[in-house]
């Protein structure tokens, strides 16, 4: 059995599971879920159809770089999004959704040899990042966000000794589970570093088509090419369909960047069996090609947060996030409780879900950045979500009054 196994830590829904154990919410209450972070709007009748009527590929195999059409895909999307002109056959790539590819990418990068090898993650984070560094055989090291600058990361505080050592940094920007978008000054900074260390950075925007302000979140690769780095060296960005789209169980994305880097991921990807099938491929074709229902999915998040947002500040320290489809919020003092029994006693007596943001994070230079915050994912319709908050108001006010 491979040792670093051991090394994994449960996933955030296991251990809520077993906070949740003994509890018996009351009948009198509907359940609402807001702790996981699964798109639940409908999925556009467009790409089902995309679906059916191309299920004759199934009789073929299909090639780990995806059909000339699907990489054209991609890049059509970048150029209209980012205003960035992508090379098809050597700068994208597909991929079975982010997870799958930022797990198969640290293997790709990480040289665990020389045992030093470490990988620079903010904290709080997608679990996926630390899995993926252990193993890979590599040391993770977790740089905390700073609620007084909106949860940008604090990368200075990152030891020099830790960064000559680092091979992979993750960033996630719009960030989860914070919301907060990195802007183009932190960008710099990251890729003076990346220049002076050699790392690569695998930037994961898989929320970066939900936002509440009228300008897109800056990306990855637009960032570089602001910046003159039209070769995007050592970068790779990552990005989803699932929440986009509202196809999390199409499995489907697509990473694009360092040519270098891309051809590398390729021939890991050919003998991991990571093509994608020509079924999806078809089905991606067609919703990478469409913006209208993402104008219409990213209306229904702004409404929902528009109508949930001020009803929850009024009793918690919680504001509208960049981007994403979460809540950061911070659990009142004068409840007396932590996080963990914030979501306890939420579901024992208003059955709503919520996920404890120290669940999010680690202890690191003597603190957990996630401690005392729950995360709330708003992704049930807007009445649902209302109620839920309505909830999380009568429960914080009936122990606080």
């Amino acid at each position: 059995m491979n040792p670093l196994l051991s090394h994994l830590q449960p996933y955030p829904f296991e251990r809520l599971r077993q906070l949740f154990a003994g509890v018996t919410p009351p009948s009198s209450y509907s359940a609402i879920s807001l702790g996981m972070g699964e798109p639940r709007h409908p999925t556009p009748q467009f790409i089902k159809d995309a679906i059916s009527i191309n299920l004759a590929g199934l009789a073929s195999y299909p090639a780990t770089a995806g059909e000339p059409a699907l990489r054209e895909a991609f890049t059509r999307w970048v150029k209209g999004r980012y205003a960035l002109t992508l090379d098809a056959a050597t700068q994208v790539l597909p991929v079975n959704g982010s997870r799958e590819a930022l797990f198969a990418f640290a293997q790709t990068i990480i040289d665990p040899t020389g045992g030093q090898a470490m990988v620079v993650c903010p904290n709080p984070f997608y679990q996926i990042y630390e899995g993926a560094t252990l193993l890979a055989g590599a040391t993770p090291y977790y740089a905390a966000s700073d609620p007084s600058r909106n949860f940008a990361v604090n990368w200075d505080a990152v030891p020099e000794s830790v960064w000559q050592r680092t091979q992979l940094l993750f960033v996630c920007s719009p960030g989860n589970p914070t919301g907060a978008v990195m802007p183009l000054g932190e960008w710099k900074k990251l890729f003076e570093l990346s220049d002076r260390f050699g790392f690569v950075i695998a930037s994961d925007e898989c929320y970066s088509e939900i936002y509440f302000r009228d300008e897109p979140p800056l990306g990855g690769l637009e960032a570089a090419a602001k910046l003159g780095r039209s070769d995007f060296r050592n970068l790779v960005s990552f990005t989803s369909l699932s929440k986009r789209s509202n196809v999390p169980g199409l499995r489907s994305g697509f990473v694009a960047g360092d040519a270098t880097l891309i051809k590398a991921f390729l021939l890991y990807r050919t003998y991991h069996g990571s093509a994608m099938s020509p079924v999806i491929q078809a089905a991606c074709i067609a919703a990478w090609g469409d913006e209208q229902h993402v104008v219409e999915n990213r209306t229904r998040y702004r409404k929902k947060f528009a109508q949930v947002t001020p009803l929850l500040a009024g009793v918690m320290d919680v504001a509208l996030p960049d981007a994403g489809f979460y809540l950061w919020a911070k659990v009142p003092e004068a409840l007396g409780m932590d996080d963990a029994e914030f979501a306890r006693e939420l579901l024992a007596q208003y059955n709503v879900t919520v996920l404890p943001g120290s669940y999010l994070a680690r202890e690191a230079q003597g603190s957990n950045p996630g401690a005392q915050r729950v995360r709330m994912a708003l992704v049930a319709d807007v009445q649902e979500c209302v109620e839920a908050a309505l909830r999380i108001v009568q429960f914080i006010q009936s122990r606080t009054a």
